[in-house]
């Protein structure tokens, strides 16, 4: 394209920034030695600032400590899921038969509450700033993450579940955060780590669970010595768990530099300030966050199946694993998935785009879904060489996917009217996300139940809804806007 394009496609997200400004935690962010003074074209109404170093260097301490405390989410989520059952039956007194009701309810609430306040977080980042935010919402996350292992009835299980998602800033903050210490062509990078990390505490999570809860039984020699560990016999997972948010906010307070006022000049921090409605009609937000959704439904749903479908006998449709051959399945898509996120993404955004590297994840995506029918149909048919040959490498390319993820955060970026609208913008597509995670998860399992109860498609009625569902993907995209394409730059300072 035309170079006359260049100059509010390639000029970066992040003004080149004095190393000395700094901002005190909980005061608005300080005046440098030498202020400096709004110029006509630091802001050129598209939202893309023109004064900025297109080539600056990623700021790799402050993107490192950001990933940092991309771990507290989804540890503090999901390290209560290997007990989270058993607790429901034994602290909070419930039968088992309705066990699972609590347990979704739980979860439900959790990702409910976040959809509730995630608005609110997202302005008071982009009014005081990001850092009195997120270190707020750390030390938030951290107390209820602790409370929620020493509850001794169902309704403080789900009082504290709810308390940390009320604290669902962080998510918020980091990712604006990281969106303005990178820019046009560093942003890739950076979120390549970001997800990479919180592949990782999605891994972590679980493990601190598993191992910890019930450690006077476990370790009688030592937990065993202290009554407290009898009495809540949950509480150590949820303590260390919340050692990962009392770390991450002690080191945010002292090393995290504010980075709301790196964009903000006295020409565009007088002006009006958007409110959510309009952002929302802002030219392209309302696409961009269809797409983002789109995305987080097929995820959604198929991160809800996939353990059932790995459990569920092969006569009925699944492919019958036992625990351990489940958890070795899970390891390696999350392995893949860091892989694809922190290798393949950077260099192959750089090279196709952002809007490319999500028509090529929509391509995949359906021949992903299929893999799942067609290894119970190798099953049934005791094709097991052909199924160990295609089931694990199938999976380790299909979760190529996950750079999707990665590639609607980026359009967010791009699509955003001004750097002042970071919060609020990411405040809306991740209330959209926990709106999903609340939802379609409890949806998709019981309609998978239906097609295995009535052997649908032999059992493989969902999944013959995913792919369909699937498809619609790369009809979505036809709406992403022109300046959310993320084109790759090249040296002359033009766009491909």
């Amino acid at each position: 394209m035309a170079s006359s394009r260049s100059s509010r496609s390639i000029d970066g997200d992040v003004n080149k920034k004095d190393p000395s400004e700094t901002t005190p935690l909980l005061s608005a962010p300080a005046p440098t030695a030498e202020p400096i003074e709004a110029s006509p074209e630091i802001f050129n109404g598209d939202g893309i600032h023109a004064g900025e170093d297109a080539d600056a260097p990623l700021p790799l301490i402050q993107i490192l400590l950001l990933c940092y405390t991309r771990l507290v989410e989804p540890v503090a989520f999901f390290s209560i899921f290997p007990y989270i059952n058993q607790m429901i039956e034994r602290v909070g007194g419930i039968r088992p038969e309705n066990v699972g009701f609590y347990s979704g309810l739980i979860e439900s609430l959790f990702s409910l509450t976040q959809m509730c306040v995630m608005i609110f977080w997202g302005k008071a980042a982009d009014r005081w700033g990001r850092k009195p935010v997120l270190v707020f919402s750390l030390c938030g996350v951290t107390i209820a993450t602790s409370l929620f292992g020493t509850s001794t009835s169902i309704w403080q299980m789900i009082l504290f579940r709810c308390l940390a998602g009320v604290f669902a800033g962080t998510v918020v903050t980091v990712r604006a955060m990281i969106s303005e210490n990178s820019t046009k062509k560093t942003q890739a990078r950076a979120f390549s780590y970001f997800a990479f990390v919180g592949n990782w505490g999605i891994f972590i999570g679980p493990l601190i669970g598993g191992a910890l809860e019930s450690p006077a039984r476990k370790f009688p020699s030592t937990f065993g010595r202290l009554q407290f560990f009898h009495d809540y016999p949950y509480a150590l997972p949820g303590f260390l768990s919340a050692l990962f948010g009392l770390s991450a906010a002690i080191l945010s307070a002292l090393f995290v530099k504010e980075t709301l006022h790196l964009h903000q000049s006295k020409k565009n921090s007088a002006e009006h300030r958007m409110s959510t409605w309009e952002l929302l009609k802002h030219p392209g937000v309302g696409q961009v966050i269809l797409i983002y959704t789109y995305v987080l439904l097929l995820a959604f749903a198929f991160t809800a199946v996939q353990p059932v479908f790995l459990y569920e006998p092969i006569r009925y449709g699944g492919v019958g694993f036992s625990p351990a051959l489940i958890a070795a399945a899970f390891a390696l898509g999350g392995m893949s998935q860091a892989l694809w996120l922190l290798l393949v993404f950077p260099p192959l955004q750089e090279r196709i785009g952002t809007g490319g590297v999500l028509r090529l994840c929509a391509t995949v995506w359906p021949f992903f879904f299929l893999t799942s029918p067609v290894c119970n149909f190798l099953l049934r048919h005791d094709l097991n060489a052909a199924f160990w040959s295609i089931g694990p490498l199938a999976s380790a390319v299909g979760s190529g996917v996950a750079m999707a993820f990665t590639a609607t955060q980026l359009t967010i970026n791009d699509i955003a009217p001004s750097h002042e609208t970071f919060g609020t913008l990411n405040a809306l597509v991740l209330a959209a996300s926990s709106g999903l995670r609340a939802f379609v998860p409890a949806l998709s399992t019981s309609f998978y139940a239906i097609g295995v109860k009535h052997q649908i498609f032999g059992g493989q009625l969902f999944w013959v809804a995913l792919i369909f569902v699937s498809f619609g993907l790369n009809l979505v995209l036809r709406l992403l806007p022109e300046k959310a394409e993320g084109r790759p730059v090249r040296e002359d300072n033009t766009v491909s």
